[in-house]
């Protein structure tokens, strides 16, 4: 099982990804086959790039290669493929320098992150094919969360399923897609392969965790969450069929680690696949921009993360000393650079056109919009990218600030809710304190006003997160949430402010998806709509 972090586009570099791991399958374990993931030559998911038809010119220029490289180990691998009939997700058989084979993926997924109907084709076939006398059936990823194209291989006389995958990680997935490939096994009496892809690619993060199952479903070996990974499936042939022999187990992580990780992926890789150099982080001395610090080090070493403290009279002196104290645990460069001065140039400015007008927000977003274009000068000067501080609980109920401290290129905490930063964070320093105890357990303030905290103007967090849950990511309505338990006025006016707030949203940095459904391409919304009007 090839588990690769491949990169979208790079049909050339992921061509020689396969060719290395190849050989080194065949010197190392003396493999007879290399399983690699779907649409291993463009990654996943290439969305566009599968609209120019150049894309398919250097998609075959690598095959020809693949197969020029690849003699006595088979091999198989997606890629996308033109027809007369449309575009197909291809699963391709190479063997003794031929492409032997190809299976066209039959379910399409129109839901969540997927939108393949854009761009594919179903195909109908079943695609079984031989190596060594065992009778390998070929499928993609949606196909074996359906019964169909299983007991189709099955029928037309695969003795095994070989299923190739971009699966993109969220909590708790990988428990079901296992739950899902064992029910395929004890319907078909098969056993399977399941290979997926890793790394961090934009909002989606792919955790790999690739896996075999005997024919009764039982786990026979998985390769490890999170990384790359060549690891070895034996099989022999038995008297019943083919047994897939016990082998290396990799633990899943918990939920806490595995979202975790996923950041740290998922900032990695956004950073170094766009070519930066390093990151740069407004640090307040708050949990969210604690929480990020620690993932950005984890993620890109202290060496290429500079923090930033822009202090105004509002921040209290606690909130300075641990954010350095933070940057001194975390060897992080940390500067600092008081607003005051910035602020009090833009109000006088502006004193002209606001005079006779009471102080409110706008004198609130001033300061963070301060704090926006030094981060962004900063950024600009040393080729940094900024990396936003806001969590999922303040995108979905506007708790932020356009262009200030929602400005930057990407957001790591964007789909991590408040109460899930509280655990992160204590997770981290469960590995060793890097978070000042203090930061986690002070009330949150935005510190843009006199004794100012975030229960000012939001439910508790313990409250609001639960009924966001609802709202975004089960679609339930008003009246489901207070059902459930739910103070009506509370639910109102979180999924009001939710409502007026996709404006923000629509203009935020992308951010890694963890969860079931996040804001962005997993929850298109309308900005005019008035859906909400008489909430």
């Amino acid at each position: 099982m090839a588990q690769l972090n491949l990169l979208v586009g790079d049909i050339e570099g992921n061509a020689d990804r396969v060719i290395s791991a190849a050989q080194e399958a065949e010197s190392r374990y003396q493999a007879d086959l290399v399983v690699f993931p779907e649409l291993t030559l463009t990654a996943y998911p290439p969305e566009d790039l599968l609209l120019r038809s150049g894309l398919y010119r250097r998609v075959e220029q690598a095959l020809e290669r693949i197969i020029a490289a690849v003699g006595q180990t088979a091999v198989i691998l997606g890629f996308p493929q033109q027809s007369d009939n449309g575009c197909y997700n291809v699963a391709g058989y190479i063997h003794r320098h031929k492409l032997q084979a190809l299976y066209h993926k039959h379910c399409l997924p129109n839901y969540s992150v997927f939108d393949e109907k854009r761009y594919f084709v179903p195909g109908h076939d079943a695609c079984v094919v031989e190596l060594n006398g065992f009778r390998l059936g070929l499928t993609i990823c949606e196909d074996g969360w359906e019964q169909e194209p299983i007991e189709q291989s099955r029928a037309a006389g695969a003795e095994m399923i070989i299923n190739i995958n971009a699966s993109p990680f969220q909590m708790q997935k990988s428990d079901l897609r296992q739950l899902a490939m064992q029910k395929r096994c004890c319907e078909s009496g098969l056993p399977i392969v399941y290979v997926n892809q890793v790394g961090g690619q934009d909002e989606l993060v792919f955790d790999g965790a690739s896996f075999a199952l005997s024919a009764s479903g039982e786990l026979a070996c998985r390769a490890p969450s999170f990384e790359e990974a060549l690891t070895p499936v034996d099989c022999m042939r038995v008297a019943e069929g083919i047994r897939v022999q016990v082998g290396e187990c990799a633990v899943l992580p918990s939920d806490d680690e595995s979202a975790y990780r996923a950041l740290v992926l998922g900032v990695h890789d956004y950073v170094d696949k766009n070519g930066f150099p390093g990151a740069v982080i407004g640090l307040s001395g708050g949990i969210d921009s604690a929480l990020t610090l620690a993932v950005a080090v984890d993620a890109l070493g202290p060496e290429r993360v500079q923090v930033v403290s822009m202090p105004s009279r509002y921040t209290a002196d606690m909130s300075i000393q641990d954010a350095q104290e933070q940057a001194r645990i975390m060897g992080v460069q940390c500067d600092i650079i008081p607003i005051e001065q910035p602020v009090e140039a833009f109000s006088e400015a502006l004193a002209p056109l606001f005079k006779d007008l009471p102080v409110d927000t706008t004198e609130e977003n001033l300061q963070a919009r301060c704090r926006g274009v030094l981060l962004m000068a900063i950024s600009n000067k040393m080729g940094r990218i900024v990396l936003t501080t806001g969590n999922k609980s303040e995108m979905a109920v506007g708790y932020a600030t356009l262009y200030g401290d929602m400005a930057g290129g990407f957001s790591v905490l964007k789909d991590v809710p408040k109460t899930l930063v509280y655990r992160l964070s204590n997770y981290r320093n469960g590995l060793g304190r890097v978070i000042p105890e203090r930061v986690i357990e002070r009330p949150p303030s935005a510190e843009l006003a006199p004794d100012q905290k975030d229960t000012d103007n939001l439910p508790a967090y313990d409250i609001l997160d639960p009924i966001l849950e609802r709202y975004v990511e089960h679609d339930q309505c008003a009246e489901e949430i207070i059902e459930a338990g739910f103070d009506a006025t509370d639910v109102h006016k979180v999924i009001r402010l939710v409502t007026l707030n996709e404006y923000k949203r629509r203009q935020a940095a992308p951010g890694v998806r963890v969860t079931g459904r996040a804001f962005g391409r997993d929850r298109r919304y309308p900005i005019t709509s008035g859906f909400g009007k008489l909430l």
